[in-house]
């Protein structure tokens, strides 16, 4: 498994050389920070969704619950991030097991998916781009961002009956 995530690592790494790619990948990063850009398109959701807008403020509360989950994680792993190339961004952190921008993107993902369509065709591709980035920029190794897009679709889907107000379409 070690050799395998640093061969990995390293392959999504050398992504980053082409400077489309590396540009692509900070602005992913940086939108992602604290789940930001998830947080965010919640509470746009709710507001441009009054109909659902409960569900939608539910679900940008689940997804904040997984980022925070993922922060007590890391406390706990205490696993440090990937030493073997200069990475492409700064990190709020030392830790890198899970990803929460990983944990946050699967989490929105999933709660957001539920209020289809636009959540349901959107958030996904934009949430995938966001977990290969934290690799390409070098700060994750490919298990912290499995194990961060695990906890964050759990957390949601655990959190989905609440979300709807105790209806679920799964």
């Amino acid at each position: 498994m070690y050799d395998m995530d640093h061969r990995l690592l390293s392959a999504l790494r050398d992504c980053g050389t082409d400077p489309r790619v590396a540009t692509a990948a900070r602005a992913l990063s940086w939108s992602g920070e604290h789940g930001a850009l998830w947080i965010a398109a919640g509470l746009v959701g709710a507001a441009a969704d009054r109909e659902r807008r409960g569900a939608w403020l539910r679900g940008t509360a689940l997804t904040a619950a997984a980022h925070l989950a993922s922060m007590g994680v890391k406390r706990i792993v205490r696993r440090p991030r990937p030493g073997s190339a200069e990475p492409l961004v700064r990190t709020v952190g030392r830790h890198s097991f899970p990803s929460s921008h990983a944990t946050s993107a699967a989490a929105a993902t999933v709660a957001y998916g539920v209020l289809r369509p636009a959540g349901a065709r959107l958030v996904p591709p934009l949430a995938a781009a966001m977990c290969v980035s934290r690799m390409v920029v070098g700060v994750h190794y490919p298990s912290d961002v499995a194990a961060g897009a695990a906890l964050g679709a759990l957390t949601a889907r655990a959190g989905a009956a609440w979300m709807m107000g105790g209806r679920v379409d799964a």
